[in-house]
């Protein structure tokens, strides 16, 4: 049972070939060597799965006491999926799942699909130090929790057994053939002779009475039973009850015939054949299949939802929406999920679908902090009771707090039993029952998750095991969740310090700018903006963005601008200051080209000289109120060609002028051409007043709606200083 890694290879040979060996008596072997290990092993199901020399998934190729239906979602297991088989093979060891609430907190995915009572064996498969495949092994659910020494032997001889033949053999790796399935090794034929008296015998018996093997058809009907269910007995052979009988096309039959298949354990349910009769099935499997009596059900009975009594005759309490409906809500959950970013988004998306998914009446959600549980949301509990728990320290005695530790589900039937595990705990809300459940991701827990009910729950083990899925999902969510919103305050940490924090004093000139990022999610932007003081009478302006919406760009940009800056702080030209840049990008080899803007603006002359790197062109609103495109030569982007040259043009910038910088965010539109767009913002700028840059700015803004990219505005007005040199 210890963990040994093993490389995942493929054997030594040629393409699928390994050797010579005679396809139909290796593939008799195999199945043979399947069944051995199964009959050996005392197993109930068996699934054998290979590992191509690609060496990236399992393909199921053999099964034996279950039908190919319910090992569909497994037919392909790729070696990275959290399931038993793959990570058995992936890690070369034995994984062992005692029971159903083991397969909830290990593999939730897998016990949402499956959330029968059962026991489950995955090992690897191995020749010549290599893995060639995998086997899993699957007990009904009244297995003792540890393998017994006698099984473990033969479950190793038997996984000896197949390496060595599948390690011997090229023709198991058809990977896209339909799995074979075997007859399970317990599974007997009655002599003619025999069945005849057989027959007879269970006819005379009150009741009608069928036989369905593994896949769910009938192989055998009496003729009572075939009267009770309405149809006669030759449509009957061969079908499946819920393909057959209309009626009986309902998801919860289907459900007990699952569960009682794989859990091997006897149950009954009661259902309605059209227009009044009410049908008691009692069945009863075992791994070849299930044997089923049909008897009207007692008049007292009624169609309302009541327990499922096994033949022992112990009652499991139903709680809670049916299957059906629960699965509904665990599909939109899980859709939510995929679709929530952030902490407090995956618990509220939470908290809103659980409560009606699962009957309860109450919810809390907290994760540790600071080495505090903190409450991140709650619904159906008063606010001052949710205050009280708030902010509990991690050494509390507390359920909430204990299953952090132990990352073990616990369920309180009442609250007397609460109080026996919990004597300090004070009765505080109304609930009859409660349920605090661990919320696991990446083996450890990173909150916890509190069910309340108004009315007293007894949570047997199938509700146990599917709450302990759930909230494996939510905990993978909220732990991704946690990631991205460490990830979002360090990168747009990174992308505001890169920013000015605040634009320099320059005499003579007011300068305003604007950073709004596009969207939503994680991505930061390249986009800069910049005023650089040269002297007393001269300064410099520029605009760009580098391509790419992520921590790299935010990094780029930094290098990108401190470049310009330096340069043009320098006393370079303007065209000088972007092929200087351009060779810096050429050199960091980045793979990714920037846009720039650089304007040098000298006052003493009243002229503006501009050169631009691929940027969308500068708007300029005259004194008088008249607005210019200022559309310099065109320039390549900078990291395009290390020899690109940029020439530079001058225009008037006389007091009262405003020059307006930007990025491609402010005007780019789908569908909108660039220069009907730009063209647009002229007169935007031209009816707006230059004496109050930051509304101007703010106006700009809320013109360009929703961008599609990130916008960055800069705004610089000649003329006396007035109030406005923010940076928003």
């Amino acid at each position: 049972m210890g963990t040994r890694r093993s490389s995942i290879r493929p054997l030594p040979g040629d393409g699928l070939t390994r050797s010579t060996a005679q396809p139909g008596a290796t593939t008799a072997a195999v199945d043979a060597a399947l069944l051995d290990v199964v009959r050996d092993c005392g197993a109930a199901r068996g699934l054998l799965y290979v590992l191509p020399p690609s060496g990236d998934a399992l393909w199921l190729q053999a099964l034996t006491g279950a039908p190919r239906e319910m090992a569909t979602p497994w037919t392909r297991v790729a070696l990275s999926d959290q399931v038993p088989v793959a990570d058995a093979v992936r890690e070369g060891r034995l994984v062992w799942i005692a029971d159903m609430e083991e397969m909830a907190r290990r593999y939730p995915r897998t016990a949402l699909v499956l959330p029968y009572a059962f026991a489950l064996a995955a090992a690897p498969l191995s020749a010549q130090g290599s893995p060639v495949g995998g086997l899993a092994l699957l007990w009904p659910g009244a297995h003792p929790p540890r393998l017994s020494a006698g099984e473990r032997a033969a479950l190793d001889a038997g996984c000896r057994r197949l390496g060595d033949l599948l390690g011997r053999t090229s023709e198991a790796f058809h990977a896209h053939d339909e799995p074979r399935i075997l007859p399970h090794p317990s599974y007997t034929r009655v002599p003619p002779a025999e069945a005849g008296e057989l027959a007879a015998f269970i006819a005379r018996l009150p009741g009608g009475a069928c036989a369905l093997e593994v896949t769910g058809r009938i192989t055998f009907v009496t003729p009572e039973a075939a009267r009770l269910l309405g149809a006669d007995a030759d449509d009957l052979i061969g079908a499946l009850p819920w393909e057959a009988l209309p009626w009986m096309a309902v998801p919860e039959i289907e459900e007990h015939y699952r569960a009682a298949l794989l859990s091997e354990q006897p149950t009954a349910f009661r259902a309605l054949r059209p227009p009044d009769s009410l049908l008691l099935f009692e069945l009863y499997p075992d791994p070849s299949g299930i044997s089923v009596r049909i008897s009207p059900a007692a008049p007292a009975d009624e169609l309302s939802p009541g327990p499922l009594r096994s033949a022992a005759g112990s009652a499991e309490p139903t709680t809670g929406p049916g299957r059906a409906g629960l699965l509904y809500h665990l599909m939109h959950l899980a859709g939510t999920l995929t679709e929530a970013v952030g902490v407090q988004d995956v618990a509220d998306q939470t908290a809103d679908q659980l409560t009606p998914a699962l009957g309860a009446t109450a919810i809390a959600l907290m994760a540790p902090r600071e080495g505090r549980l903190k409450i991140l949301c709650h619904r159906g509990y008063d606010a001052d009771l949710m205050q009280y728990f708030d902010d509990l320290p991690l050494t509390a005695d507390t359920p909430a707090v204990r299953v952090l530790d132990t990352c073990s589900p616990h369920f309180f039937a009442t609250f007397d039993e609460l109080q026996g595990a919990y004597p300090h705990a004070v009765h505080l809300d109304d609930k009859a029952s409660w349920a605090f459940l661990p919320l696991v991701a990446s083996g450890h827990a990173v909150g916890s998750l509190v069910l309340a009910y108004d009315r007293p729950q007894h949570f047997p083990p199938s509700e146990r095991a599917a709450l302990t899925a759930l909230v494996g999902l939510v905990g993978q969510a909220l732990e991704r969740g946690r990631l991205y919103d460490t990830q979002y305050a360090v990168a747009h940490r990174l992308q505001a310090a890169l920013l000015p924090r605040q634009l320099p004093e320059v005499a003579g000139l007011s300068a305003v700018a604007r950073y709004r990022p596009a969207g939503h999610g994680l991505e930061v932007g390249g986009d800069f903006y910049d005023l650089i003081r040269l002297d007393d009478t001269t300064a410099a302006a520029a605009i760009g963005d580098v391509q790419g919406h992520d921590v790299d760009a935010a990094a780029l940009m930094g290098q990108v601008r401190a470049a310009v800056h330096g340069h043009a702080a320098a006393g370079a030209a303007p065209g000088d200051v972007l092929g200087t840049t351009n060779r810096l990008l050429d050199d960091l080899d980045s793979g990714r080209f920037a846009s720039c803007l650089y304007a040098r603006l000298d006052l003493a002359r009243g002229m503006a000289c501009l050169a631009g790197a691929g940027h969308p062109p500068a708007v300029l609103r005259h004194p008088d109120g008249s607005t210019e495109v200022l559309r310099v030569p065109p320039g390549l982007l900078l990291g395009v060609e290390r020899t690109a040259e940029y020439p530079a043009v001058e225009v008037p910038f006389l007091p009262g002028s405003v020059l307006v910088l930007y990025t491609d965010g402010l005007i780019e539109r789908p569908g909108l051409d660039p220069d009907v767009a730009v063209d647009a913002l002229a007169e935007l700028v031209a009816r707006a007043d230059p004496a109050d840059l930051d509304d101007m700015a703010d106006r700009l803004i809320r013109h360009a709606g929703e961008p599609v990219d990130d916008v960055a505005l800069f705004l610089i007005r000649r003329g006396p200083a007035t109030p406005g040199r923010s940076v928003g």
